[in-house]
Parts: C-alpha cells; sequence; structure tokens
C-alpha cells in the first residue's frame, strides 16, 4: 500500500474538487448550446466522406466545400421547414372558415361507401349519421373539449417555433466550424480517449464515428426512400400539390413521425371527394411504406456498423425514448462504446496468464503452463489407469536447468 501524508491527502483533493467545479462550470455554460452542439457533430460526423469528396471536385478548396455544404443543409432542412411553417400561416384563415361553416351547418350525411370499409366502417357510420342527426350544436358539444385542447397545444408550440430557429442557427454555425477544423478536433479527441483507455479507448471513438455515420444512412436513406414512394402514391391518386406533400414527408421521416400524417390525411381527403378505390389503394401504399421504416433502416444501419442488431435497436428505440430525436444517434454510441470497452475488458480478463500460488519456486507458472499446453486430452482425462506415470515428471523449470547446467561444466573442469 502507497503511504500518503495528510498534507498531500489534502492537496490531491483539493486538485479533485477544482478539476471537477471547472468540468461542472463547463457544462453549466454550454448547456444552451447542448443540442445544437450535439446535432451539428452528428451532422459532420455523418457527411464528413462526402465534404472530403466535394474538396477533391472544387481545387482542394475547403471553405468551397463547407459552403456547399451549409447551403445543401440550408435546402434539405430549412427550406421544407419554413415552406410549411409558412402554408400552414398562409391557409389559417381558409381551415377557420371552414370549421366555423362546419360548425353552423353541421355534418351531412355520410355517404353510402363508408359503411362498406372493413372492421371500422360501419361502427364509423353509425357515429357520423349520430352526429348529424343532433345538429350544429350537438357537433360543437362533441368537438369542444378535443378543439381546446388542441387550440393549447398549437399555441404552446408556437411559441417554440422561434427557438427551433435559433437552434437552427447556431447547428449551422457549430457545423460550418467543424467542417473547416474537422481535423484538428478528430486528432483532439483521439488523444483524449488513447490518454484516457489507451488502445481500447482510440477504438471506442473511432466506434462512435462509424455509429453515428450507419445510423443518419439508415435513417436519411430511409426517410428519402419512403418521401419518393409516398410522393408517386399522391401523384398517381390526383391528390393535389404532390411536391410540397413529399417535401413535408421528408422531414416528418426525418424527424422520426413518418409519413402517415400526410398519408392518411391524404387517404381521408380521397374518401370525403368520393373516391374509394383510389382512397383503398393509397392506404395499401401508405401500409407498404410504413412497414419499410421497420426493415430497411435496421438493415442499413448493421450494414454501416459491425454490431449485434439486437444492441442496434435498443440503442436506436432507447436513444429516441430518453433523449428525443438527438437520441437515434446518442443511443447507439453510447452502446456501441460501452459494447467495445466491456468485450475487450473480457477478453483481456480471458487471454491473462495464470498466476503461481503463494509460495511457489520461480518459473512454477511456467512449467505448469507448459505441461497443460502439452498433455493430449486423452491421456489427462477420462477413465481407466493414467498412462502418466511411466512418464518422466513434470519438466524443471528454466531456472534449474541453468543451475545444473553450471554445476555440471564446473565438475568438467576440476577433472581437467
Amino acid at each position: 500500500m502507497f503511504s500518503t501524508t495528510p498534507s498531500e491527502l489534502a492537496r490531491n483533493l483539493l486538485i479533485i474538487l477544482v478539476l471537477s467545479l471547472l468540468m461542472i462550470g463547463t457544462l453549466w455554460v454550454l448547456l444552451p448550446f447542448l443540442p445544437a452542439l450535439i446535432w451539428a457533430v452528428t451532422i459532420v460526423a455523418s457527411t464528413w466522406p462526402m465534404l472530403i469528396g466535394l474538396q477533391r471536385r472544387l481545387w482542394g478548396r475547403r471553405w468551397l466545400a463547407t459552403t456547399v455544404m451549409i447551403i445543401a443543409m440550408l435546402i434539405i432542412v430549412v427550406a421544407p421547414l419554413t415552406a410549411a411553417i409558412g402554408t400552414l400561416i398562409g391557409h389559417a384563415s381558409d381551415i377557420s372558415e371552414q370549421v366555423h361553416s362546419i360548425g353552423q351547418r353541421g355534418l351531412p350525411m355520410p355517404p353510402d361507401w363508408l359503411a362498406r370499409i372493413p372492421v371500422i366502417g360501419q361502427r364509423a357510420s353509425d357515429e357520423w349519421q349520430a352526429l348529424a342527426a343532433a345538429g350544429p350544436g350537438g357537433l360543437v358539444a362533441k368537438v369542444q373539449p378535443y378543439a381546446v385542447k388542441a387550440a393549447s397545444w398549437g399555441f404552446a408550440k408556437l411559441g417554440s417555433i422561434g427557438l427551433l430557429f435559433v437552434h437552427l442557427g447556431l447547428t449551422l454555425i457549430i457545423s460550418a466550424i467543424l467542417f473547416m477544423q474537422g481535423e484538428h478536433a478528430a486528432r483532439a479527441l483521439i488523444r483524449m480517449a488513447r490518454r484516457l483507455g489507451g488502445d481500447r479507448g482510440e477504438e471506442s471513438v473511432r466506434l462512435a464515428g462509424m455509429s453515428i455515420r450507419a445510423v443518419a444512412l439508415g435513417i436519411v436513406v430511409t426517410a428519402v426512400t419512403q418521401s419518393l414512394l409516398g410522393g408517386l402514391g399522391l401523384w398517381l391518386t390526383g391528390v393535389p400539390l404532390p411536391g410540397f406533400l413529399t417535401a413535408l414527408m421528408l422531414v416528418l421521416c426525418i424527424a422520426q413521425i413518418g409519413p402517415f400524417p400526410v398519408l392518411l390525411s391524404s387517404v381521408a381527403w380521397l374518401y370525403w371527394q368520393d373516391s374509394p378505390t383510389l382512397a383503398t389503394l393509397l392506404l395499401v401504399l401508405s401500409v407498404f411504406i410504413g412497414m419499410l421504416d421497420n426493415v430497411m433502416r435496421p438493415m442499413l444501419i448493421r450494414r454501416g456498423a459491425d454490431l449485434p442488431m439486437t444492441l442496434i435497436l435498443a440503442g436506436v428505440l432507447g436513444g429516441m425514448l430518453t433523449f428525443g430525436i438527438v437520441g437515434l444517434f446518442v443511443g447507439p454510441v453510447i452502446l456501441a462504446v460501452t459494447y467495445t470497452l466491456l468485450t475487450a475488458w473480457i477478453n483481456e480478463g480471458l487471454n491473462r496468464p495464470m498466476m503461481a500460488p503463494t509460495g511457489a519456486p520461480a518459473g512454477a507458472t511456467t512449467g505448469a503452463a507448459t505441461e497443460a499446453a502439452t498433455v493430449p486430452p486423452e491421456t489427462s482425462t477420462g477413465p481407466g489407469p493414467s498412462t502418466r506415470a511411466a512418464e518422466p515428471s513434470a519438466p524443471v523449470s528454466a531456472s534449474a536447468s541453468a543451475s545444473a547446467s553450471k554445476a555440471a561444466a564446473g565438475r568438467e573442469e576440476t577433472r581437467g
């Protein structure tokens, strides 16, 4: 045991306390920027190979490649989101007038095809007839509790739109900085990981980057595929504004909400327009598109990261439930690093040589290991008398052999 004087112990405790306070203070200062920082690191780690390819094509100019990447992020993420919000605000008066007119006139009688829908058609038709027979007052009384809750939720979310754009701006700025100085940040992170965990720490950092790229590949490719198929279905069935709805589906799929809000609303609109055949076809296509998310995304993630499928699914689902959308990337990274370190620690313990018992002579461990390695299985185990009785005893250790050789050489010299 190491002897520590009271003064050294107090000094060590004081150093640990000061370092802990500095780390807590740093995290506290960076807390408002933490969501944007996590998103920026995720985006840069996912698209880094694309940035390097652009830099090679743009005469080796990093700032040109960074500019192209930031513009692409604006087009893919910010532009559809801004267009969707602007469209909702622009049509708010039309939606209000439609709701007001339905509240004054009441619902018409349901169409005949509604009762023919399997499973839920008859019940939906009965409920519709009851609301239509109750008149405007009955409809308002039925819808009012849900309308109040929906309005409260909508006004609460409107207040966070400005904060959302602030986070988007910070994400773009941090992403641009990391695109320009990514190599320096990666080297610093690898050096810190090697300082903490040696080769295992460096391996964990590289695996974390692979996990982020694999999850991003699975999410983006699946979202693009679902959006394109959904947009094709909207165009074939004659739903208006298929391009805008396809862009909205892409944003919803990347946000892990899925294409169902757009597709099911379009199905309801087709039924409302008395087009049950087209509505049913779009409904079947919507179910198929929704199933792609459960098959395509795990396969792509598994292809990009050499990790067990169960670990990937647990990281994606658990991370999203715990941290929200950003947990889709944080969850697999945490589980991947933990899995790597734990597996390395277990394998290192299995490969460690067997310790010699206390008081055993030097070389006993080596001799025992050599004997265990040279004994065939059929002679060391099994019933019947052992065939080791006729063999010489266990091999002598290396030090004993050296001593015997020196003694024999001394006797030869004496005789001479």
